[in-house]
C-alpha cells in the first residue's frame, strides 16, 4: 500500500495510492464505513496502518479502484506530515560520500545529526538556499518511517518496527560545514533543507531494500547513483542503532544517507529517484538573488 498527503479544498489530507491515481482516506471512511484518520501522521500514531494495509490487501485494493481518484499529475503534494518527533539523518553513510569531502567513512558508529521539523517541504516545494550560504548541496536519499514506539530493537527485527519507506531529498550549507565541522547541526536545518515525500511505501511493496538504487538527479542528468546494499549501515543496523539511544515513536524518520551531496544553484530542478517509488522532485530557489 501507498499513501500520500495531498491538498484539497486548502487542507492536508491523506490519500492511499490507486492505479488510477489518489483517492482521499475521507472518501474511503464514507464509502466503506471506516473510521480511519485522515492524516497519515495520525494513521501512524493510532496504530491504523496495519488495519489499512489489512484492508488494502484483502480486498481493499479493488474496492479503490471503484472510487473517484485524483490524477497524480493533477495532485497538489504536501509533505507526508509536517511534525515527526525526531529526525536522524545519516552522514557519509556511503564510501564514495565520505570522498567527495575528504573526509574518513565513520567505522563502528554512525555520523548521526538531527534534523528539525522546520526544515521539511513536500514535492514540488521549493528548496531556498539561505543567504549564508555560497555551497549548498542536495542529497537524495532512502527514508525509513517507524510505525511503532519501539526501544532497545534487535537488527534481526527491523522490519517489524518499519511503517514504510520514502524519498527524501536532505540539503548541507557545505561550505559552512567545510569552515568547521561542528556545525553540522547548524547547516542541516535551515528552513526547506528536508523534502519529505511523495509517497509512503509500506514493506510489503518493496521486494528488497538493499537492491535499491538511489540516484540523486539534477535538471535531468544523474549525478550520483548508488545501491543500499553499498552502505556502511545498512537499514537494519540503523532502525536497531537508533532504538538503543532513544525511545523511538511512530513517525520517526531516518534519512538513510546518500550516494553523493551535489552542488544546487538558482533555478535548478533536483530529483531523488529510487528504483519503483514515485519521484521527489523540487525547483532551487537562491535567496541571495531573489533579494
Amino acid at each position: 500500500m501507498r499513501l500520500s498527503t495531498i491538498v484539497l479544498n486548502g487542507a492536508e489530507t491523506a490519500a492511499i495510492v490507486s492505479s488510477k491515481g489518489l483517492v482521499p482516506v475521507t472518501d474511503v471512511n464514507t464509502a466503506y464505513n471506516k473510521w480511519w484518520p485522515t492524516d497519515i501522521f495520525n494513521i501512524l500514531q493510532t496504530g491504523s496502518l496495519d488495519a489499512m494495509r489489512q484492508w488494502y490487501c484483502n480486498g481493499g485494493k479493488e474496492r479503490l479502484e471503484k472510487l473517484p481518484a485524483i490524477l497524480k499529475e493533477h495532485a497538489f503534494y504536501a509533505p507526508l506530515y509536517r511534525h515527526p518527533h525526531k529526525i536522524w539523518g545519516i552522514g557519509l553513510n556511503y564510501v564514495d560520500h565520505a570522498g567527495d569531502l575528504a573526509e574518513k567513512a565513520p567505522t563502528g558508529r554512525p555520523a548521526s545529526f538531527p534534523k528539525w521539523d522546520n526544515t521539511i517541504i513536500g514535492h514540488t516545494g521549493t528548496i531556498e538556499i539561505p543567504t549564508q550560504s555560497e555551497k549548498t548541496t542536495g542529497e537524495s536519499e532512502l527514508g525509513i518511517i517507524y510505525g511503532k514506539e519501539c526501544k532497545d530493537v534487535e537488527p534481526e527485527n527491523w522490519l517489524s518496527v518499519v511503517a514504510g519507506f520514502t524519498t527524501i531529498i536532505d540539503m548541507t550549507a557545505e561550505d559552512i560545514l567545510r569552515a568547521n565541522p561542528r556545525y553540522l547541526t547548524q547547516v542541516k536545518n535551515f528552513d526547506t533543507f528536508f523534502s519529505f515525500g511523495p509517497e509512503l511505501v509500506t514493506p510489503d511493496e518493496v521486494d528488497d531494500v538493499m537492491k535499491l538504487n538511489v540516484a540523486t538527479v539534477i535538471n535531468g542528468k544523474v549525478h550520483a547513483r548508488n545501491t543500499v546494499s553499498n552502505m556502511t549501515f545498512p537499514p537494519d543496523f540503523l532502525i536497531s542503532f537508533h532504538s538503543k539511544i532513544a525511545t523511538m515513536y511512530p513517525g520517526d524518520v531516518i534519512s538513510t544517507g546518500t550516494p553523493r551531496a551535489v552542488h544546487i544553484n538558482e533555478g535548478d530542478v533536483i530529483e531523488c529517484h529510487i528504483d519503483g517509488f514515485e519521484s521527489l522532485v523540487n525547483s532551487v530557489r537562491d535567496l541571495k538573488v531573489s533579494q
